[in-house]
């Protein structure tokens, strides 16, 4: 009776091991070469992308994108009737398996006024870090300093929220200053908490490696904007990944070994060959999905 029992028993288990290994199916395909500890990064898309289609179907725009495969959507003011609802938005993209990855905000967003309302709303979407993503002062040799000041201050203030603040470059933060560029000198004068929300497609439009910079300041792209931008000269490629003159899989290593990187963040800003906003994005995924099949 015993023998029969335990036969029985590892019966059930050799039965039951298919189904438990699925569950952590999704886990082992985001294995880097086997390695567990090394995860890619989960995907996301700023909402920036699909700028003419979502303020008409908001909800049609975010199920199209969950379709895609995205884990993660990065807002950038656009929260269609959810405005004032941050509750319900957060409810919606439960519904359909999406995550607020982060948001872009501006400086006055944050300013005393208007702190405690944009940090309530944004708690509510339990999302962790908002990004500035754009203010001319971050070129100029004065504004320079006061974007370092803002941000180390914004640092301190949201740290108790479990919120981190950080920073998005466009080509001109890569201008010269001081004997290096304005984006290293933004790097070099913030707290290491601060992120440093790499925009890859105008890292190489300024003729930088983005490479480079994800090794050079390790742990603080912690979200990177995946987006072609095509240096100008150059014939023959389109602004979708995978059809550029990107290195992604030196990139996609860098920001998994060095950046810290929690989040990619797919943003499209050009829509070659008739392509909608919608369709350019869909292509961008596949290309990036198949860089990440050859890690």
């Amino acid at each position: 009776m015993k023998l029969k029992k335990l036969f029985k028993k590892a019966m059930s288990i050799m039965i039951l091991l298919p189904l438990l290994s699925n569950v952590n199916a999704h886990t082992v395909d985001r294995s880097v070469n086997g390695n567990t500890m090394n995860k890619v990064p989960k995907l996301s898309v700023q909402l920036w992308s699909v700028k003419d289609v979502i303020g008409k179907d908001f909800k049609g725009t975010l199920k199209t994108l969950a379709g895609m495969g995205f884990e993660g959507v990065e807002f950038a003011g656009e929260f269609g009737p959810y405005k004032n609802d941050a509750k319900g938005l957060k409810n919606f993209l439960d519904s359909i398996n999406l995550q607020a990855s982060g948001a872009h905000v501006s400086f006055e967003q944050l300013n005393p006024s208007n702190f405690d309302k944009t940090v309530t709303f944004y708690q509510q979407l339990n999302l962790d870090t908002l990004i500035i993503g754009w203010d001319e002062r971050a070129w100029h040799p004065q504004g320079i300093k006061e974007v370092v000041k803002l941000l180390n201050q914004l640092d301190k203030k949201l740290a108790p929220y479990n919120i981190k603040t950080g920073f998005h470059n466009h080509d001109h933060e890569f201008n010269d200053f001081q004997g290096t560029t304005y984006w290293d000198y933004l790097a070099m004068n913030t707290a290491d908490s601060v992120v440093l929300q790499q925009d890859v497609g105008w890292t190489t439009y300024a003729g930088k490696d983005a490479v480079e910079y994800v090794n050079k300041y390790p742990n603080r792209t912690l979200t990177t904007h995946y987006k072609v931008r095509i240096p100008e000269g150059v014939k023959g490629k389109l602004p979708i990944i995978g059809q550029d003159t990107i290195d992604w899989l030196n990139l996609l290593t860098a920001n998994i070994n060095v950046g810290g990187t929690k989040w990619i963040v797919v943003e499209q800003e050009e829509y070659p060959n008739g392509l909608s906003s919608l369709d350019a994005v869909a292509l961008s995924k596949k290309g990036l999905d198949g860089y990440i099949k050859q890690l």
